[in-house]
């Protein structure tokens, strides 16, 4: 392999696929590898400080770590949250929605310190490939593209039995399920999510069941965006996230497996944990339920389900992806109130809202009970007019009521 130099950013989360890159990367391609760990809300100081010891024992030539959970809120999150946004009703993109900020990041440090390359432990088989590719192809085109999990066609088992002929101490029994953790949820792959009818054992999950005694939450919104929870108010609202999660993860809240169409044209299963993110998105939706006009919810229902499959397939850079965020962003003006929510193992209720701003307010009436804005002849002649149309066309064309085919 022939270069000006032999420079390399891995993006590394040492994890089995990325530490088989470090290894590979450097003993079969004598290349530098300057490793690079982004943190979206996944590891604490700890453990960051664990993932160098470990970077460092592989023998890169370099560790360093980004904190991006600002970068990855303002970004991405703030809008999945404006849009209330699970992929096919289920996924709230924990994995999806953080890999832009992580290729971002890699292919802008390559810069920085003049790599000839960048590489990733993407697999051949998946949609995280074409998500950092993308995204290196768009912002550093000059710069070469190295993926050894995909080129070689490696299973996990390979993987490890190379690992373990170099001698590289790690737990491998954990490394039987592939868990990327960020602050918006963590996935959690394996042998049973490769099936269409097995469900993840309990073991699988990071986060296990510690709290059955059911506990209330009060989550302060202003427009649109989470920034109390119970008494405690943030001014950021990564800290906010990160404590509801603390306060819910617990219960094993968000639990599920997500069953979707992959970008290389595949179905694919994934698990995930999301605690907070989950809670969050109901709520939020139902603040907007009561705050929000009736078209207003119905076009952010067709904006946000485009802007989000469209992230999930990595066209972040799109440039419609700026405009349909300035429309989430105008529609959050009264987004303001409490939501009520109420934690049991395993799920959660949302119980009601508090806002200034709510439509349903007993000033112009209350529904099925009486009226304070309209007669009973308003309703009349507006029930003509209203389908007055219709009518027409069922005269025009002597058509009965009775459908038929």
């Amino acid at each position: 392999m022939i270069t000006e130099n032999n420079k390399v950013v891995l993006a590394f989360s040492g994890g089995l696929d990325t530490t088989f890159c470090a290894i590979y990367l450097k003993k079969e391609l004598g290349l530098e590898v300057h490793a690079l760990t982004i943190n979206t809300g996944g590891f604490s100081e700890e453990e960051v400080q664990k993932i160098e010891a470990h970077a460092k024992a592989l023998g890169v030539a370099s560790f360093k770590c980004i904190d991006a959970k600002d970068d990855y809120y303002r970004d991405v999150i703030k809008y999945l949250i404006f849009g209330n946004i699970l992929k096919n009703n289920t996924y709230p993109l924990s994995v999806s929605a953080e890999r832009m900020v992580q290729a971002i990041a890699t292919a802008n440090y390559a810069k920085e310190i003049g790599a000839w390359a960048v590489a990733h432990g993407s697999t051949g088989a998946g949609n995280d490939q074409v998500r950092f590719d993308m995204v290196f192809h768009i912002i550093s085109p000059e710069v070469k593209i190295i993926t050894p999990i995909r080129d070689l066609k490696l299973s996990r088992e390979k993987e490890i039995e190379y690992l373990k002929q170099n001698n590289v101490q790690m737990n491998f029994e954990k490394a039987a399920y592939s868990i990327n953790k960020g602050i918006w949820g963590t996935s959690v792959g394996g042998r049973e999510t490769l099936t269409s009818n097995s469900s993840l054992p309990e073991s699988a999950y990071p986060t296990p069941l510690t709290k059955t005694e059911s506990e209330d939450l009060v989550l302060q919104f202003e427009q649109g965006e989470l920034k109390g929870v119970n008494d405690e108010v943030f001014s950021n609202p990564v800290d906010a996230i990160l404590r509801l999660q603390e306060l819910a993860s617990p219960y094993a809240i968000g639990r599920d497996i997500h069953v979707g169409d992959t970008i290389i044209g595949i179905k694919g299963r994934v698990g995930f944990e999301a605690a907070a993110p989950l809670i969050i998105i109901k709520a939020h939706h139902l603040l907007e339920k009561h705050t929000l006009t009736k078209w207003q919810l119905y076009w952010k229902d067709q904006m946000s389900a485009w802007y989000g499959n469209w992230l999930h397939e990595g066209q972040y850079f799109d440039p419609t992806m700026r405009d349909i965020e300035a429309f989430l962003r105008s529609t959050q003006q009264f987004v303001s109130g409490k939501v009520f929510v109420k934690m049991f193992p395993y799920r959660f209720e949302l119980t009601g809202i508090e806002s200034t701003h709510d439509l349903m307010s007993a000033k112009f009436g209350s529904y099925g009970e009486m009226n304070k804005t309209w007669s009973g002849d308003d309703v009349k002649g507006f029930t003509k007019i209203f389908g007055n149309q219709t009518g027409i066309y069922f005269q025009v064309n002597n058509l009965n009521v009775a459908h038929s085919e």
